[in-house]
């Protein structure tokens, strides 16, 4: 069953005509996903690789072809209101690649989503794959920039805030035979719209998802907050690793959101809440897919 996004999703692409956002969207639609609109002001008439329809707005693309998500690659500047009109054109699922949107930006979405049906994954994510069932897991869903090729259909779900360390998961399942339900990269930056927490729920109500893997890293208590929910309600295993315990107090560590401030968000506090949940502790990246194993 997977969660958020099916073989038969319907996707846009804000940004399809920026050399970022085509490549991808070239890659997602070599993978299977339905591409069924792109959106640039001033473009609208035109086509992408003389099959997908150009629109000016998100609600013209959503109305003409019943998307109901979108992949964002709109330079930083923009994005934010790029977020905005997909919010208000209704769509289910609002996918944002863009890196280094202001944080003031980022609240005044926030705020702006209160009420809304639109959930966002990211910003400054890789976004998110539910594998498909043919060669190679095509056919599935590709929405943002994770590598296809690395994915394999089954029961495992992935969430974490580093792009890499979710490849690096996913490839080492695949590489034991193991297929993934949906993995789910949230982002690394302060203010996002998605949480561990959140995809943690969803997978566990999701019947074919028969264990997690959760990845964080210093900074903030989202860490903390999904470890405390799944002590007191979750029925599956759940392996984790937690990226930045060498960092120095108060340095930023690559994502906006990977600081140490106050003595809060420590690698240490959230692996200890980790151990305190039941969560089985990958000590080194390469012991990811091994440690969910063995709990299995």
């Amino acid at each position: 069953m997977a969660i958020l996004v099916t073989p038969t999703t319907k996707v846009l692409v804000q940004g399809i005509t920026g050399s970022f956002g085509a490549k991808h969207t070239q890659l997602s639609l070599a993978y299977g996903s339905l591409i069924v609109a792109g959106v640039t002001p001033g473009k609208g008439g035109q086509l992408f690789e003389n099959t997908v329809p150009i629109f000016d707005t998100v609600g013209e693309a959503a109305r003409q072809t019943g998307a109901t998500a979108s992949a964002i690659f709109v330079p930083p500047p923009f994005a934010a209101d790029a977020i905005l009109e997909a919010i208000d054109a209704g769509l289910d699922l609002v996918v944002c690649i863009t890196e280094g949107i202001p944080v003031n930006d980022m609240v005044k979405v926030k705020r702006a989503m209160q009420g809304s049906k639109t959930r966002l994954i990211g910003p400054n994510c890789p976004g998110i794959v539910t594998p498909g069932t043919g060669p190679d897991s095509h056919g599935g869903c590709r929405i943002g920039i994770a590598p296809g090729y690395i994915h394999k259909k089954g029961n495992i779900g992935v969430v974490s805030r580093s792009g890499t360390l979710t490849y690096e998961a996913v490839w080492q399942l695949t590489s034991r035979g193991v297929g993934q339900s949906t993995c789910v990269g949230i982002g690394g930056d302060p203010v996002n719209g998605t949480s561990h927490l959140d995809v943690i729920k969803l997978f566990n109500d999701d019947p074919e998802t028969h264990g997690i893997i959760m990845i964080g890293e210093i900074g903030g208590s989202a860490e903390e907050e999904a470890a405390a929910w799944i002590k007191a309600n979750c029925k599956k295993p759940v392996a984790g690793f937690i990226a930045g315990a060498t960092a120095p107090p108060g340095r930023r560590m690559g994502h906006a959101g990977a600081i140490v401030s106050g003595g809060k968000g420590t690698a240490a506090a959230k692996i200890a809440a980790f151990q305190d949940a039941g969560i089985g502790i990958a000590q080194t990246p390469s012991e990811m897919a091994d440690t969910l194993l063995k709990m299995m």
